[in-house]
């Protein structure tokens, strides 16, 4: 079993895995398409964060590859229909960057309202400059949060901590915590609120949500934040509203094209402009989050491997899993949702007198995945049978196989 790990992942995923006495390679930057086809020659286990493009033609290239782990919370650069096509399970990172994201908003909230970035660069450029023109508390002011999810809601709450009035649109039906208040439309968060953070998924339907039309519909000298993704905002439109003094400041971390690599070159239409931060897509990379990712991602691909678990894939059914007893065989099958499959499961381990100790099947958006132990192991014969099966996209097997 190989593990193959680009982007700078936390070494804690590789000592998971080695642990496990799952071979493991590292690089330090992404790879192109053509180059990932190629490192994934004799690869199992693909781990990448933000960069790394795993398309349909990677995933059809090695359709051995068991699982691709995204040491992330979003899952957009990886072709999921084309993963589950390929019975490619896919895991990410749901939650344990997101204290590290909140905390980043939080702080440039704060840095923007109070115009820090300009007064750090006028002293470092030798100017004294003491002025309290422009520069406001955030106690008591309004912050308005579009998407509510996991990092939007903990945003929510130590941003009412502070004292600051929470309002938030979602297109789903969230509950409210604390005192932060639903507002209907997205029009209706932006005429009301003083600061925007967004917070949003990656989906090709949220490009440019944020375009001339929607930062017209912002109060005058607002603040405005993307921690999320960068295809999400019109950086040309949102300059101009900068430079018009429509928008008060900005602070992002995320951009439509970012280099793969640190120390490459970067470029962007909002450099120059007073009270914009601009950091390197740094919302996550905390040590704390980067270890917690490393660590639960990693988790994952051992799981999967040791048990067969998908507890938590993004693209293949759900099943929970624990240790396989010793001297039993475990047959993971994955397939096409299709009627009786699991009757002929059944009926080949039944025509070699095979019994079934437990067995679980869990299905999702066309495939299902059906989790067989037996005790006495099983013959080769009956995996050679349950492959053959017309609905059968995968069969994996753990323990004992007879002759």
């Amino acid at each position: 079993m190989k593990a193959l790990l680009l982007e700078n992942i936390h070494p804690d995923a590789a000592r998971v895995l080695e642990g496990e006495g799952i071979e493991v390679e590292t690089r330090k930057g992404a790879l192109d398409e053509n180059e990932l086809i190629e490192a994934l020659a004799g690869v199992d286990l693909l781990g990448i964060r933000s960069k790394t493009q795993v398309t349909r033609r990677v995933l059809e290239a090695r359709p051995d590859l068991r699982s691709v782990g995204a040491f992330s919370i979003g899952t957009n650069q990886i072709d999921l229909e084309a993963a589950a096509e390929t019975s490619t399970v896919v895991f990410n990172a749901p939650y344990s960057n997101t204290r590290s994201v909140v905390e980043l908003a939080i702080g440039e909230i704060i840095n923007l309202a109070r115009h820090i970035g300009d007064h750090n660069r006028k002293m470092h450029s030798g100017l004294w400059d003491k002025t309290a023109k422009g520069s406001h508390e955030v106690r008591g002011r309004t912050l308005g949060i579009v998407g509510y999810g996991n990092i939007g809601s903990q945003l929510s709450v130590l941003a009412e901590s502070l004292g600051m009035r929470v309002y938030f649109y979602d297109i789903v039906d969230k509950l409210a915590l604390g005192n932060a208040q639903r507002c209907n439309t997205l029009e209706e968060l932006l005429e009301t609120v003083e600061t925007i953070s967004v917070h949003v998924d990656g989906r090709p339907e949220n490009k440019y949500l944020f375009n001339r039309e929607t930062f017209a519909m912002m109060r005058p000298r607002s603040l405005f934040l993307n921690l999320s993704r960068g295809h999400l905002v019109d950086l040309e439109a949102l300059r101009d509203n900068l430079l018009s003094g429509h928008i008060a400041g900005a602070g992002i971390d995320v951009f439509p094209e970012e280099p793969k690599k640190a120390g490459d070159p970067f470029e962007s239409v909002l450099q120059g402009i007073p009270n914009v931060i601009l950091t390197p897509h740094v919302g996550g990379s905390t040590a704390e989050a980067q270890e917690d990712i490393g660590r639960f991602v990693a988790g994952k691909f051992r799981d999967l491997v040791k048990t067969g678990s998908t507890y938590m894939s993004v693209n293949l059914p759900e099943v929970a899993l624990d240790a396989l007893a010793p001297g039993s065989a475990r047959l993971l099958h994955l397939h096409r949702n299709e009627p009786g499959v699991l009757a002929h499961v059944n009926s080949v381990l039944g025509e070699y007198g095979v019994n079934i100790d437990r067995q679980q099947l869990a299905t999702r958006d066309g495939y299902g995945y059906v989790v067989t132990d037996c005790s006495q192991g099983v013959p080769q014969a009956v995996v050679d049978s349950i492959r053959s099966l017309p609905a059968t996209t995968r069969l994996e097997v753990l323990g004992e196989v007879r002759g």
